[in-house]
């Protein structure tokens, strides 16, 4: 038995060092050791070679099985695309390109939102000291939509499809589109900003989208004209899309991350995430058409979304479609049919183009279901009153770093009679342990015997050797749904807790919070019972110092929370240990 459990735990902490030593190689932007890398590289074209398909150049709209709109309306490479006029607009909370060419959505960044960097400090200076020296700091606005080479593009598409394979090509992201006049900056005392994008005839048809920006608001308003021009009647339909490049950030424990990629909702299917893998497997569920819904592309902190619930789009059918364009790009899409146009008329479609912070609150208000782009994992259910009361807690505080520290000594309270039975059942262990010692030591040569004997020795002093595991087993879930909670909330960027923590969302730049993580998880060990099998005791002492190299590269956030859950413990232990007369035993 002992030789089990010694091999079990030999397997453990082997199998931790070697997780650690891969997210360590994955820090330092190189290839896991052991472990499959969790982000896909784009696979660049031979030079000389034209795109694998005409989708993979353009990005243009894939037409999923079953839809009406025949190929020969899908924008192809041999569109004539000249390139547009690049507009440059600036709010107080974006600064945005839109590309003449199809009025697309090109470029943005977010002003109120700082890109990450590394922190200095004994960071920059471990870097140094390995060769390996970080770039120097730059603090520059998160850019979330970039029109750049396969392994960066981000962007929002729009256009038109026509429904009959008639020949006829309408006006979509290819098509070049010029500006009106107007300014591109808002000003001061200014709410709102406008501008708008004009496409020449194509198939009968002209096509003007309007961008209206509002002060401190993410969510853009995107209106569709749709002008008849020609003298026949048109059949068209929209689509509005996202084209992303399909790289995964590295995890950041053990692989773990928050989602990235196209997420799907409808009041049918709910929400409903499409990973990048299954839509190049061709395995991605989609919801069927509705007259509700919306899309979006989810990475972690923010999110971009395509939405209808606006003044004069409500009860618009809409399709879903998804696609692998080749080169590392995907597309998400939804596609709404138009009412036949007669000569001269038109129509005009009211949209949202969210691009911004994944704030609950805020996205609640928008659409419904919304706010589950922010990624919980397993235990949303849990996560999201544990972020409630966080929440509260941060408007009575004032500060983040203190929520979570009050939220920890909340939850402590919470489990208090469940820890102190499991405290409690350690202590009688640790106060039996020096006649499991003994024992041992006398039957060393007798295996069996010695087991027997030690099960005696438990059932003569009332001790369950597995008492103290099942209480904090029952607590794994929320203390999980917690890291979740910490892990995927915006407002941890960049938020101070005291001193040198500037970024609950960064690791410590000076490593005290990962030393006092350290030499909490030592002295709890000293507290607990010690292993009657030598090796386990080892292992017992040497698990805190490996698994404190993982917390050196831990969101300062998370290691205050493991801090103050260790210390709430020690003490109710302590005491707990003080009372039956075990301590220092």
């Amino acid at each position: 038995m002992n030789d089990i459990r010694r091999t079990i735990l030999l397997v453990i902490f082997g199998f931790s060092l070697v997780m650690l030593w891969d997210q360590w190689q994955v820090y330092n932007g190189n290839k896991p050791t052991f472990l499959p890398s969790r982000t896909t590289q784009p696979a660049p074209p031979a030079a000389g070679t034209a795109p694998t398909s005409p989708k993979a150049a353009n990005g243009a709209l894939p037409t999923a099985a079953g839809s009406t709109a025949s190929a020969a309306a899908v924008p192809t490479q041999g569109t004539p695309a000249a390139a547009g006029e690049k507009v440059k607009i600036t709010t107080d909370v974006f600064s945005a390109v839109i590309d003449g060419q199809g009025g697309t959505l090109s470029e943005l960044q977010l002003r109120k939102y700082d890109e990450q960097t590394n922190n200095g400090g004994l960071i920059e200076t471990f870097h140094r000291l390995i060769g390996n020296p970080p770039a120097p700091n730059v603090i520059k606005d998160v850019t979330l939509m970039e029109d750049g080479s396969p392994a960066t593009r981000y962007v929002a598409q729009t256009g038109l499809l026509n429904t009959v394979d008639s020949g006829d090509r309408f006006p979509n992201h290819l098509t070049p589109m010029t500006p009106t006049a107007g300014p591109r900056t808002l000003a001061d005392g200014q709410n709102t900003l406008e501008v708008a994008f004009e496409s020449q005839p194509a198939g009968g048809l002209k096509y003007v989208k309007t961008y209206v920006f509002t002060r401190g608001d993410y969510a853009i308003r995107v209106k569709h004209q749709v002008v008849n021009v020609g003298d026949q009647p048109r059949d068209a339909q929209l689509y509005l899309q996202f084209v992303r490049h399909g790289t995964v950030a590295a995890g950041t424990m053990f692989g773990t991350n928050t989602f990235t990629g196209p997420a799907l909702y409808t009041d049918e299917k709910k929400f409903h995430k499409v990973a990048f893998a299954d839509i190049t497997k061709n395995k991605a569920e989609l919801p069927p058409p509705a007259n509700n819904g919306w899309i979006a592309m989810v990475q972690h902190y923010f999110v971009s979304a395509w939405l209808l619930n606006v003044p004069g789009s409500d009860n618009l059918k809409r399709e879903f479609r998804v696609a692998d364009l080749g080169n590392n790009l995907y597309s998400v899409a939804m596609v709404l049919p138009l009412q036949k146009l007669a000569p001269g008329a038109s129509q005009t479609i009211d949209s949202s183009l969210f691009a911004g912070p994944e704030e609950e609150k805020k996205l609640e208000a928008l659409a419904p279901g919304l706010e589950l782009v922010k990624d919980y994992g397993i235990f949303t259910i849990i996560s999201k009153p544990l972020y409630w009361l966080l929440n509260q807690l941060h408007g009575i505080l004032g500060n983040w770093g203190w929520a979570i520290v009050a939220l920890v000594v909340l939850l402590k309270a919470a489990f208090y009679w469940l820890n102190a039975k499991a405290y409690a059942s350690m202590a009688k262990m640790k106060a039996i342990n020096p006649k499991i010692m003994e024992m041992r030591e006398r039957l060393k040569d007798k295996p069996q015997e010695m087991q027997q004997e030690m099960m005696r020795i438990y059932k003569t002093e009332k001790v369950n050797p597995m008492g103290g595991c099942f209480p904090i087993v029952i607590q794994i879930p929320v203390f999980i749904a917690l890291y979740w909670v910490l892990l995927s909330s915006v407002e941890m960027r960049h938020a101070p807790w005291i001193g040198w923590i500037h970024d609950l969302s960064a690791p410590d730049p000076w490593f005290i919070l990962p030393v006092i993580m350290t030499a909490t998880s030592l002295f709890q060990t000293w507290l607990n019972p010690t292993p009657p099998d030598p090796m386990q005791a080892k292992l017992m002492w040497i698990m805190p110092l490996a698994f404190s190299v993982m917390f050196i590269f831990f969101p300062a956030g998370l290691v205050l929370y493991w801090i103050t859950n260790n210390t709430l413990s020690i003490a109710q232990q302590w005491f707990i240990n003080k009372r039956l007369g075990v301590l220092g035993k």
